[in-house]
């Protein structure tokens, strides 16, 4: 009979996958765009706001300064495409910035990298969903009091979509990420024909004055503020690096594929990002951290959501009540909220590599079901709902978290790439190598250089402003990961075999069979024990009853079991301390014996019976392991309800194990069944 639960998880997740059927799920790039490029993309639906809300803090004067900043992230959006694709022609094993690290850094700048590629995977779902429910409130401001809720919910849809495999929520995906990119172009495309024939579109808040937070600005205040304008436009660049972590996920040839995958989305994410930026000045869009600040707000601006750039540049290309807007709307926030399936592909591989490494728990590093890696997905999603609830839902507030990660691995990863080419020169046996290679150290510095001074830009503009979160987060996951690979590294060196294990051999074997009463579920127990053939055996029970074991005693002898029954005294009436004294007593005489406990356990159909059964059982074993010289052997008795549960049959040979809940009220002196 399946269960339930079982029933659920197929219809959720489908069947299962054989693990040969893996070369099956490998990606096509028209699906390995949208999966592994779907962060970059939809980054050009906030960017151009980050820009915005840092600007306006001077005023309105400080607009017209827009294009300096948005050039800046251009810039560098195409310094960080050319750099990665050089990662992933060296390194098509996947493993991105971390291996690129690890292999020529060492291993502490890769738990470095590590830790920031992990912290802005978290960051990338939290944000991710948390723009998408923005412009889905921009549209319907009534749903604001849910904003909490909804993310939630998309954070569980995305969850069941990604441990349903790679390919599928591929083939989900891909839809909305292209019905976003033609309804951006289509959008900057109308836009800019109505500006260009002379019907310039004006945005909503077009005549909206603002109260600037800062005045009287000096030359390196103006700096600043240009810099924090910079830093915060570059959230563009989040998920640039994710194909470089995804390429064993793609079709052969593997680096081929993944490296004009990676062109695709440069080109296509510079072009949007500019034809939005564009608009957003030919529109005259406002926004502002405090929507108190600006003049003329229509509504409580306590309450009331501003709304978001892409929504106000929309609807003065369309008009705010027609199709197109609401189709630009559905689809940006379809793209935003499925962004985040790029941290879904790249958070459980990054996981799995650092569990085989013997840095993550090795419960990350197998598949599932499906092939996909169902802990490190879920662990992300887990991860991502606790911060989406600690900041409200903010967009604002978490993306000042998530810079700092990404610029991190960034400039560690090009500056590991500058010392792998300076290592492949020196092997390098012709003339047209040594020029692509010093071509390809050269992007690589140029990367590092670039990607390092933003870093610093990053962390002294963010720093008070959220960032600092993030200083503090990373240490403590390098220190984490660290002390996991000490414990492995420990547990590893500890049970390597010496030689002179094998030569002290156990002198005898002692059995103990646990008794609470005579009946099918002891004897049971002590027919095992007798089919190891100890060289003692011994049923023992605690007095805990005096009525109890008395009528026990007298049943052991009127059935003429065979072997001895101890009875223990216990005046506390305890039943675990009482037994570990006599295994110790047994052992202190004669510490090269071994001692074989054998605990008879029912095995019951439904959780609410185990309720019923003494589980005292479950703690005498967990104190059992810690002693040394002493095994310990369940003997499981099926119940008619579990027999009934899984279709077993009503008579079977002692010695089959069944799959079941386990309860006991075997112990000694826990009373008969």
């Amino acid at each position: 009979m399946v269960s339930l639960i079982d029933v659920a998880k197929r219809l959720v997740l489908g069947r299962p996958f054989r693990s040969d059927r893996l070369g099956e799920t490998l990606l096509p790039k028209r699906l390995a765009l949208p999966i592994f490029a779907s962060d970059a993309l939809s980054s050009v639906a906030y960017a151009t706001q980050e820009i915005l809300l840092i600007l306006t803090l001077g005023g309105l004067s400080f607009l017209h300064l827009m294009p300096i900043p948005a050039g800046g992230v251009v810039v560098l959006l195409a310094v960080v495409v050319l750099s990665y694709r050089q990662v992933v022609q060296a390194y098509p094993s996947g493993g991105g910035s971390y291996q690129v690290v690890a292999e020529n850094l060492g291993d502490f700048p890769g738990l470095i990298v590590a830790a920031a590629l992990l912290v802005d995977y978290v960051m990338t779902v939290a944000v991710s969903v948390a723009a998408g429910v923005d412009n889905i409130i921009s549209a319907l401001p009534e749903l604001n009091p849910y904003r909490v809720a909804i993310n939630l919910g998309f954070i569980l849809f995305l969850t069941a979509m990604n441990l349903r495999g790679v390919r599928e929520s591929g083939r989900a995906f891909a839809i909305p990420t292209y019905a976003f990119i033609g309804a951006v172009f289509v959008m900057v495309a109308v836009g800019l024909t109505k500006t260009l024939t002379g019907h310039t579109p004006m945005a909503e808040s077009a005549h909206y004055q603002i109260r600037p937070e800062q005045t009287g600005l000096s030359a390196a205040a103006l700096a600043f503020l240009l810099l924090r304008a910079f830093s915060s436009g570059c959230t563009a660049l989040t998920g640039a690096e994710a194909v470089s972590n995804g390429v064993p996920a793609f079709r052969k040839p593997k680096a081929l594929n993944a490296a004009r995958t990676m062109t695709w989305m440069g080109v296509i994410a510079i072009a949007m990002f500019s034809g939005v930026t564009a608009l957003a000045l030919i529109t005259k869009t406002k926004v502002t951290e405090n929507a108190c600040d600006i003049i003329g707000f229509p509504g409580n601006c306590n309450t009331a959501a501003q709304k978001t750039v892409i929504a106000q540049v929309s609807a003065a290309v369309f008009g705010g009540d027609s199709f197109p807007f609401y189709f630009v709307m559905v689809t940006t926030a379809l793209i935003l909220i499925l962004a985040a399936n790029t941290a879904y592909n790249g958070f459980p591989p990054l996981n799995s590599i650092l569990a085989q490494r013997r840095y993550m728990p090795r419960q990350l590093h197998t598949r599932g079901d499906r092939l996909a890696f169902s802990n490190g997905i879920i662990l992300l999603a887990v991860v991502a709902a606790a911060l989406i609830y600690a900041f409200g839902g903010s967009t604002t507030r978490l993306i000042q978290l998530y810079i700092l990660g990404v610029f991190t691995s960034f400039t560690l990863c090009q500056t590991g790439m500058v010392r792998h080419w300076n290592r492949a020169l020196r092997t390098a046996e012709t003339a047209k190598e040594r020029l692509r290679i010093h071509r390809a150290r050269a992007i690589n510095a140029f990367g590092a250089c670039f990607t390092g001074v933003v870093l610093v830009v990053v962390l002294i503009t963010k720093f008070t402003h959220g960032a600092y979160l993030v200083v503090i987060a990373m240490p403590i996951l390098v220190a984490l990961m660290w002390s996991i690979h000490r414990h492995y590294t420990a547990v590893r060196a500890e049970l390597e075999i010496d030689p002179d294990d094998l030569e002290t051999l156990p002198g005898r074997m002692h059995a103990l069979v646990l008794v609470s009463g005579w009946h099918k579920a002891t004897q049971r127990a002590i027919q095992f024990a007798r089919a190891t053939r100890p060289d003692t055996l011994t049923a023992v029970t605690v007095n805990v009853d005096d009525a109890d074991t008395r009528h026990l005693v007298q049943d052991w002898e009127r059935n003429h079991v065979g072997i001895p029954l101890k009875v223990i005294e216990s005046p506390y009436r305890e039943v675990t301390r009482p037994v570990i004294e006599e295994i110790k007593r047994q052992r202190k005489s004669r510490p090269r014996d071994v001692v074989s406990v054998f605990i008879p356990e029912y095995v019951v159909g439904h959780w609410w019976e185990n309720l019923l059964h003494n589980q005292s059982s479950l703690r005498l074993k967990a104190r059992l392991l810690f002693e040394p010289g002493v095994m310990v052997t369940s003997v499981p008795w099926q119940l008619h309800s579990s027999r009934a549960r899984y279709a077993l049959p009503v008579e079977h040979r002692p010695g089959e194990i069944r799959r079941g809940i386990t309860g006991s009220d075997n112990l000694p002196g826990s009373g008969a069944a």
